[in-house]
């Protein structure tokens, strides 16, 4: 049986919908209580993680870097230093963007075609469905679901239809 590779690209819309729409309700909040933007955006889970900026450039870098590694086009560079809610809101944009200029067939045949693709910093290999599947959209969740928690973390009040980026 063979993944449909497309649809699984498409799922990241949503997602960046959902991580727009969170980012914007953790500003509302902040300004509400007179957080500064830098230390919600500085925020983290635990010390050792990353603050929600770089989770929120994380989540764009895989929207646009997994379907550029499956179609063998030129991979865009990490997003790199500290955001602000500007900043991120346009990132997500042309995410969105990318992923919506997209179309079926550039994905067909392409499930068994071996990529290379950075682990940590090392070189690897896999199959674009297995990559795909196995590794960048659980890491495209891990670090959605991760922005949302430190929102949450910090008293903001979201529900599923805003991780969903339902209305966005």
């Amino acid at each position: 049986m063979k993944a449909n590779l497309y649809a699984c690209i498409r799922s990241f819309d949503r997602g960046l919908a959902g991580l727009g729409m969170v980012l914007r309700k953790g500003v509302a909040h902040a300004l509400e209580r007179s957080i500064s933007e830098a230390e919600l955006f500085e925020a983290r889970l635990y010390p050792d993680m990353y603050p929600l900026y770089r989770q929120a450039q994380i989540v764009c870098d895989f929207a646009c870097q997994a379907p550029s590694r499956v179609l063998e086009i030129e991979v865009p560079a990490d997003l790199d230093g500290v955001m602000g809610h500007a900043e991120l809101q346009a990132e997500i944009t042309r995410a969105r963007e990318f992923i919506a200029g997209l179309v079926p067939e550039q994905f067909e045949a392409r499930d068994e075609r071996v990529i290379s693709f950075p682990i940590g910093g090392n070189p690897a290999t896999r199959p674009a469905a297995g990559y795909l599947l196995g590794f960048a959209t659980p890491n495209f969740y891990f670090h959605l679901v991760t922005a949302y928690a430190i929102l949450r973390s910090r008293g903001v009040s979201l529900g599923k239809v805003d991780y969903f980026g339902m209305g966005a």
